[in-house]
């Protein structure tokens, strides 16, 4: 379940969406959600990996990690 608090004016044009093409407000939220979440996900992954890095190998490290030989 999700709850959320829209600016009035956002709210507003929803409300006129919703009831100019007898769908729900839900029915356009979820569509905007489901349109825009691998971008979001792109976007927001890479950034906490850029302000957050982890631990990074060499490959002559990942090879001999992964037992690997050239």
């Amino acid at each position: 379940m999700l709850s959320i608090r829209l600016p009035e004016d956002i709210e507003n044009r929803l409300t006129e969406l919703a009831s100019k093409t007898g769908r729900t407000k839900t029915f356009y939220a979820k569509q905007a959600i489901l349109e825009h979440l691998d971008e979001m996900e792109d976007k927001y992954l890479a950034i906490d990996r850029l302000e957050n890095p982890g631990k990074r190998w060499t490959l002559d490290e990942l090879e001999q990690e992964l037992d690997l030989e050239r």
